[in-house]
């Protein structure tokens, strides 16, 4: 797992543990806390096919 990846994974279980302490607290920041989940999700897919085309891309130089 590149490492970018792995990093944007702890920010969004940190981030969804926040929203869900703020919720439980009655407070709307949680809605700041989901929106940042939803930004750390899109990256750590970003990174995660980035890396998955990367390894294809060399595995097809190596074979051809």
């Amino acid at each position: 797992m590149p490492r970018n990846a792995l990093y944007a994974a702890i920010v969004l279980v940190l981030a969804v543990a926040a929203a869900v302490v703020s919720f439980a607290k009655g407070n709307w920041y949680g809605v700041v806390w989901v929106l940042m989940a939803a930004v750390a999700s899109n990256i750590a897919w970003y990174h995660l096919r980035k890396d998955r085309i990367a390894r294809r891309a060399a595995a097809a130089a190596e074979q051809g």
